[in-house]
């Protein structure tokens, strides 16, 4: 097990300016070698093998040199072992025998699920180009009661430490993919889709809560790879097309009855509000046959869903 650690590089201007001075002495001395030094066979010989070393050496030099851009790391490693982390960006020259690889520091997202096709085509004109069809595919999982149901969620994380994306997982991307997909079923499958008559969690009226959760267990998966899970958010939740309609058809008469529970309600207080100030005024003073007959009227005109169409009495209150 590797733990990340910062190294010490050169800065590349100067090992820059140093192995071109070396280039550009290459034509005088293969001048010198050949030229000047033509009366003694040793001497350019020895003037041909400074020629090669000069370019050997530059050339091989300039491959040491490296860029480290804005939220970008290079880690080091020297015929299989490890060495350090560079991560501050910058112009660089270091050994130039050290392997480094580019490892991403920037803050990436992804929703689950989502599959991209990349297809070349060449129009009339010849020329190819490249066209890139995204395609949702949704998780399909049995939430807490068994219903099944469709569910995608966005996940937002960045590499913390490059030594263990690099050495610990084969393909930390990969990882954080298939590891954010298991996450998220084994998630769903706690909570039922719609909220319990208890008020306790559910998919779609708690996602705060369930992104939450989401987020801390993709945490503990990832951290073994050196990835940090920032965020996590259920970007689609729908029933499987197979329940939709009729689990519609739940929903709307739920909605339904609450809308009546509600109207009851709000009418049985009005009723008692009615008669109490009645009672109260001495306005007019009923027996409990009219009372009833006049609850009746009231709940009916509270409670009906049409508006009520008035009736003119011409006798008297008795008749």
């Amino acid at each position: 097990m590797f733990q990340e650690k910062p190294i010490k590089v050169w800065s590349g201007y100067g090992p820059l300016a140093l192995f071109l001075f070396f280039l550009l002495i290459v034509a005088p001395l293969i001048f010198f070698s050949t030229v000047v030094e033509q009366q003694s066979d040793f001497l350019t010989a020895v003037g041909i093998i400074a020629v090669i070393l000069v370019i050997l050496g530059s050339v091989l030099g300039l491959v040491g040199l490296f860029i480290v851009m804005p939220n970008q790391a290079r880690v080091i490693t020297l015929f299989g072992e490890y060495k350090g982390t560079v991560k501050e960006p910058g112009f660089f020259w270091a050994n130039p025998f050290y392997y480094k690889p580019k490892v991403s520091l920037r803050v990436r997202t992804f929703e689950t699920g989502n599959t991209t096709t990349t297809a070349k085509s060449t129009g009339n004109t010849g020329v190819t180009t490249e066209v890139s069809t995204k395609t949702r595919n949704p998780t399909k999982v049995n939430d807490l009661l068994g219903n099944p149901i469709e569910i995608a969620a966005v996940v937002v994380w960045q590499v913390r430490d490059t030594v263990e994306a690099l050495f610990h997982i084969d393909n930390y991307e990969e990882f954080v993919h298939v590891q954010s997909e298991s996450a998220l079923r084994n998630m769903a499958s706690k909570y039922p889709y719609d909220l319990p008559e208890d008020g306790g969690v559910s998919l779609r009226g708690s996602t705060t809560h369930v992104g939450e959760e989401l987020r801390k267990e993709l945490q503990d998966r990832l951290k073994q790879a050196g990835v940090e899970a920032l965020e996590a958010r259920i970007s689609y939740l729908a029933y499987a097309p197979e329940i939709a309609a009729a689990m519609l058809q739940r929903q709307q008469a739920t909605a339904i009855l609450a809308a009546r529970k509600i109207i009851v309600e709000g009418a049985v207080g009005m009723v008692e509000m009615a008669l109490e100030r009645l009672e109260a005024h001495n306005t007019v003073k009923l027996d409990e046959d009219r009372k009833a007959a006049m609850v009746s009227n009231l709940l009916v005109v509270l409670c009906g869903e049409r508006a009520a169409q008035p009736i003119l009495n011409t006798g008297t209150i008795h008749h």
